[in-house]
């Protein structure tokens, strides 16, 4: 599995995450995965302690609010998304009402490639306290929260071992 993560700042003084990866498994396998808010917390690193408040089954949809609570260094804050766009098995899009950044903005993607899923996440965040407090906290955070989610995926989509094709005669 190709996996990358890069943050570049934008010129109005937000950060652009992006994160993707490949999964051997239909667009509509992975989907369904991510369907279920509550597999966010499977997603996410122990650090953060992450949980989902807001009761099963969450209705995914347009207008869906879901409530979290974390722990960001030690400090216990509640967090709420609105899901602003949903097109299944292709995306859909989270964003901040109310949380631990001045702005967060998040964008799933899902790519049907070559049998299986390519999954890109794009975030453009804001933080609180600028540059100085990116550079010290919040970069280092959100690069590992990324990359135990693409390391998460891979264990819970393992690539399938395909049998060798003979060539017949």
């Amino acid at each position: 599995m190709n996996d990358e993560v890069t943050q570049v700042r934008q010129p109005d003084g937000s950060w652009l995450l992006e994160a993707s990866c490949y999964l051997d498994y239909p667009i509509e396998e992975v989907f369904a995965f991510f369907q279920d808010a509550h597999n966010l917390q499977v997603l996410t690193p122990e650090f953060l302690r992450f949980e989902v408040l807001t009761p099963k089954p969450i209705d995914m949809k347009t207008g869906a609010l879901i409530d979290y609570r974390i722990r960001l260094r030690g400090i216990p804050l509640k967090w709420r998304t609105e899901i602003t766009d949903w097109n299944p098995p292709h995306g859909f899009v989270d964003q901040q009402l109310r949380g631990p950044y001045r702005q967060w903005h998040h964008t799933h993607e899902f790519v049907a490639k070559d049998g299986g899923t390519v999954c890109t996440d794009r975030v453009r965040y804001k933080v609180f306290g600028g540059a100085l407090i990116q550079r010290l906290f919040v970069r280092g955070d959100v690069d590992k929260i990324f990359r135990y989610r693409t390391e998460k995926m891979a264990e819970i989509f393992p690539p399938k071992v395909r049998e060798p094709q003979t060539r017949s005669a």
